[in-house]
């Protein structure tokens, strides 16, 4: 899932006690807001990692819906896939939208899409490895390189978000990256398995009611 950067927007007093219903064919998740106001130490990063980040200039669509589904399918990732071919397309041809591809021996293993479009602010928009890949430290590597790149703009901060559909532990990766929680959020939407643009049986950690 993904959700907008404005979670301090005004919004009616909820009442958190019990249980809040959901539509029929939601899904939900409580969306955490992290940013860092100066750049931290990087990650220690494993040795002979044989991993390289490079920057792909024009992003062709298909090329990025097939590996932002292959990164973030497990994580119901799907604002990406279900934007129309122009629209997608424009983005990613903006000069202030970088995307990179993470490669390890040639074969690409992970996404990161940076976000400059708000003056004075950088967007982890996206980032991720694919499933074989959590754990060996691609992350770290990754996220070393993410911030260098963020930072060399110059911003007076940098921010990401992630959710409880993410993987577990990601808020505490973002923290040791040296990125501060200051926000949360409720982010409902309809549930894209439901509609074929997930597989079913993605997310097995939040089991598909239809």
């Amino acid at each position: 899932m993904t959700t907008s950067d404005h979670p301090a927007k005004a919004a009616p007093a909820l009442e958190l006690d019990g249980y809040t219903p959901l539509p029929a064919g939601s899904i939900a998740a409580i969306v955490t807001f992290m940013e860092m106001k100066a750049p931290s130490p990087p990650l220690p990063e494993k040795p002979g990692h044989d991993l390289v980040l490079e920057k792909v200039p024009s992003p062709d669509p298909r090329w990025y819906r097939a590996l932002f589904r292959r990164v973030g399918e497990r994580w119901l990732w799907f604002s990406r896939l279900e934007m129309d071919e122009a629209a997608l397309g424009a983005l990613l041809a903006d000069p202030l939208v970088g995307v990179y591809v993470l490669k390890r021996a040639g074969a690409e293993v992970g996404l990161l899409e940076l976000d400059f479009r708000r003056p004075g602010e950088v967007e982890l928009a996206f980032f991720g490895v694919v499933p074989e890949m959590v754990g060996s430290g691609a992350g770290s590597f990754m996220m070393n390189r993410a911030l260098a790149l963020a930072w060399a703009a110059d911003p007076r901060r940098v921010h990401v978000h992630t959710c409880t559909l993410d993987m577990q532990g990601a808020v505490e990766f973002y923290r040791r990256a040296g990125f501060v929680p200051y926000a949360r959020a409720i982010e409902v939407a309809h549930d894209p398995r439901l509609s074929g643009l997930l597989a079913a049986d993605a997310a097995p950690h939040a089991p598909l009611i239809d």
